[in-house]
């Protein structure tokens, strides 16, 4: 689905991009995205630069979730 530009004026994003197990979070006051896998807590959160490729991925191909959804987090998924 993806996630559109005026959508980051607006402020914080909480993406989930389950294609890769991941979300992410941006900051509207700081400015700053942070990056943490499905599994992880919010102390394995990492920030993350705005050229990262996966970020930049799930902008375009991820969807838009809730802060709840995010600080839950997701459980691992199993490979296949």
């Amino acid at each position: 689905m993806g996630i559109a530009n005026k959508r980051f004026r607006m402020g914080d994003v909480f993406i989930d991009y389950d294609y890769e197990n991941v979300m992410f979070r941006w900051e509207h006051a700081t400015g700053k995205c942070f990056r943490k896998f499905y599994g992880e807590n919010q102390e394995d959160e990492d920030e993350v630069p705005h050229d990262n490729g996966l970020l930049n991925e799930a902008i375009r191909f991820g969807d838009e979730t809730d802060a709840q959804t995010y600080y839950a987090g997701k459980p691992a998924l199993r490979a296949k």
